[in-house]
Parts: C-alpha cells; structure tokens; sequence
C-alpha cells in the first residue's frame, strides 16, 4: 500500500462561493507526452459490461479518451467536445448505452475509460464473491451469488448546491491542471490532469461527476464557508519587491496549512492499489482505502508516470455506511468469513457482528434462522 505522489502539483489560494471551496492546483511543468480529452454521451444511462457475463448499469454521462506518445514527444489532445454531439439523444429522453469495459484501447496511443466508474467499479468488486468457505452461517444464496446485487448511491454534480456556481464563476489559472473540491470544508473530490489545456475543456465536467451523501447533505444544510483572506502589515513594507515577498509568503503559508491539515485525509493515508492499463510510460490504475470507520475515506483512479508522479487523478469521497460496509467485508474476508473469529477481531461477539452485517444491507447472506437467533439473543440483553 502507498500513498498519493503529488509531487509537481502546487497548490493556489483557494477561492469560496456559499459553502463550496475550489483550492486551484497548477504545474510548472505540464506532462506533453500524455493528454486527456473529453468524450460526451449526453444523458444517458450506460450498462457497462466488465465481464463475459458480468456487467452493471449507471449514469455514464461521459468518458475521457488518454492519448500519449511512445517517444515522449508531444501528444495532442483529440476532438475534445463540450458540447453534445451528433448522436447524442435528445436533452429531454433517457437513452442507454453500451460500454464493453472499464478502460478499451481504440486505437494506437489512445485509450478510452470511464472516469470514477474505474474507482467505483473496484469498489463495488470488493470481495464480491462472497465467503471463500462455506461456513453453515452463510445463506446459500451467499454460497452461490455472492454479494450479487451491490447497489451503491451517489449525486451527480448538478445536484450539489453551489457547484455549479463555483465552477461557472470562479476564476481558472494560467498553469492550473487540477482543483481541490470542498464543500463545508470537507474534501469532496480531487481531480487532476497532465495539461492546462486539458484542464480548460474538462472543468465543465466537474458539474457532470459523482458525489458522495455527505458532501450533498452538506451543500445543502451547511452555511457559507470562510474565505482565507491574507493579511499583511503595512510596517515592513517599503518597496514592491518586499510586497511580492510579503505575498509570496502568504502563499506559501496557505498551501502548507491546506497540504498538511485541510487534504490530510487523502494524502496522508496509504491505499491499495491496482493496475488497470499500462500505456507506455504511464499506468492507469484504480486505488482503495484501508477503510477506517468514523474517518475520512477515499476511493479513486489515477494515471503515473514512470516515477510514481500523479498525471490524472480523480477521487471520491466514501459516506460513513460505504467505509463501514468497506470495513465489514474486508474484515471477513481477512478471516475466510469467518464469524467468530471476525467478531473476536472486532472485539464483538457473533450476534453483534450478524446485526452489524444486516444494518450495513448484508443480512440477506446469512441463513434466516441464524439472523432470527442473532436477533433473539439482542431482545434478550436488552429485555
């Protein structure tokens, strides 16, 4: 497991609109042999297929195609479209469309994927097959489906309050190639790409991603945050080269305060992660957290360079049922499924843990009458 490398991303003052913060990211050096463009579906609703039968239906409203250079030359960013295409439906139907795979090569250097669906997807997959041993606890259903269904909710862009706003209104910087999103000063998402041009055509996208529960309920409950405003004292101030180093070092302190305490939860915590495409240089692949309960977890998908450094990134913060369904599983599955010792290593006993399984939507893996004891045994201590 290891952490994100942002090294070569810096970050700007943020900029607040009601309870949305955008902290700009820039580089100094921009990637050229790799660039990200932007690939439109309209308002469609997608069943991807992710196997020979395996396959899950979501909003899909676009892809991001990477193209890159094999020789490390520059490479283009091809037919980026902001608006809807030609074979887009209609503004006022639903259409469905196909998608063979997570990430599909389309032509030499270029690779199409599906942005956060790479990040869900291995979400979503997690230990999706169910007990590795069939303990007499577990249903048969469980035995033979596994967790067939999963059903997970998110809130497109559009309906976060103020996003929309901020994105519209607030200001894009010359070498920006990413942003922090906040919404009540908590992180939302991160999103990064190799080149400002890149960034340009897809910052209207931010409106069309996937946002967790909390960050909606936060949006929409929360006030307006505080703008971090800078302040210097005019007493050592006596020519403009000592105000550029007076606002040089306001600068710098806002990006140690926000790199150190504000983006802690994503930085600061090692993920595990998994290679989806190798591309020359660069690797797409997807990560997840060591789900911890009651903190701030995060899943996404990210293309690195040959050093490790971040040249696209997009994240999604998980809601306090998904890091406790997350943790649930992996526990099991670190135990074989099995209830007693998982229990034992969560310092519960086997009732506690079934109940735990059935709050979190898992209930329907045990068997009926070991779920009716389990509930019996509660009604018990608690008569």
């Amino acid at each position: 497991m290891t952490t994100l490398d942002m090294t070569g991303l810096t970050t700007r003052p943020s900029q607040v609109w009601g309870a949305v913060r955008l902290v700009p990211l820039v580089r100094d050096e921009p990637f050229d042999d790799l660039r990200l463009s932007s690939r439109l579906y309209g308002d469609a609703a997608g069943l991807v297929e992710v196997g020979a039968r395996q396959a899950y239906m979501s909003y899909i409203p676009h892809g991001f195609v990477a193209a890159w250079s094999g020789d490390g030359t520059p490479a283009a960013a091809y037919g980026t479209q902001l608006s809807a295409g030609d074979d887009s439906p209609p503004a006022a139907t639903m259409g469905l469309r196909f998608h063979r795979g997570m990430a599909r090569r389309q032509a030499k250097g270029r690779l199409r994927f599906l942005p956060m669906h790479l990040a869900m997807e291995g979400y979503l997959a997690l230990h999706f097959g169910g007990p590795s041993l069939a303990w007499e606890e577990w249903s048969q259903r469980a035995i033979r489906q596994g967790l067939s269904p999963r059903v997970e909710e998110a809130y497109v862009g559009a309906d976060v309050r103020g996003l929309a706003d901020a994105l519209r209104i607030f200001e894009i910087h010359p070498r920006q190639c990413g942003v922090m999103v906040y919404v009540a000063d908590a992180l939302a998402a991160a999103f990064a790409v190799p080149h400002p041009d890149d960034y340009r055509a897809l910052h209207p996208t931010l409106v069309q991603d996937l946002y967790g529960e909390l960050i909606h309920h936060y949006a929409t409950l929360m006030p307006p945050v505080r703008d971090f405003r800078a302040r210097i004292p005019d007493a050592g101030i006596r020519s403009l080269a000592h105000l550029r180093m007076a606002v040089a070092e306001q600068e710098h302190t806002w990006a140690r305060f926000h790199d150190t305490t504000m983006s802690a939860g994503l930085l600061d915590h090692p993920y595990a992660w998994q290679t989806v495409y190798r591309m020359g240089r660069f690797t797409l692949s997807r990560f997840l957290p060591a789900f911890r309960p009651r903190q701030e977890n995060h899943i996404g998908e990210a293309i690195t360079d040959d050093k490790g450094r971040i040249a696209y990134l997009k994240t999604f913060r998980l809601s306090e049922n998904q890091v406790r369904r997350g943790h649930l599983l992996s526990r099991l599955a670190a135990n074989d499924w099995h209830l007693a010792d998982t229990a034992a290593g969560l310092g519960i006993d086997e009732a506690q843990l079934g109940l735990r399984l059935e709050s979190a939507g898992f209930g329907y893996l045990l068997r009926q009458d070991v779920m009716d004891a389990y509930r019996k045994q509660r009604r018990t201590r608690t008569g």
